[in-house]
């Protein structure tokens, strides 16, 4: 756990000095990706949300997940369902075409501070 949150670190520091939109591939020299593709999310609050996932040649993913209107870039965490993307405080939690994102300082048992995110279909 330890060691994904100081790569994700890493990682969000040279993707902030970045474009997130740009067509350039994904680099570090450690990890490469496979994969990059972008989904929109409608939430129950009407919020949109573009989010850039990565996939790994080592089996990692990423997601670049907008927040309070910063940027940020999250690593996958186990989870029992769906795929689970943390950066801090903050849990992105996907289970197929929905999202949810979560603050842990709100508490153990609060609300997701954006829910029934949606994938727009295209």
């Amino acid at each position: 756990m330890k060691t994904g949150f100081v790569v994700a670190s890493a990682i969000s520091g040279a993707i902030v000095m970045c474009n997130a939109a740009s067509a350039e591939p994904f680099r570090l020299p450690d990890t490469q990706a496979k994969s990059r593709h972008t989904s929109q999310y409608t939430c129950a609050t009407g919020r949109i949300l573009q989010v850039t996932y990565w996939n790994a040649v080592n089996g990692q993913s990423f997601a670049l997940v907008p927040v309070k209107g910063q940027q940020m870039l999250f690593v996958n965490t186990l989870s029992a369902s769906g795929v689970k993307y943390q950066a801090g405080s903050y849990t992105w939690w996907t289970r197929g075409p929905r999202a949810e994102l979560y603050d842990a300082t709100n508490g153990e048992n609060a609300p997701p501070i954006l829910s029934d995110c949606v994938t727009i279909v295209r």
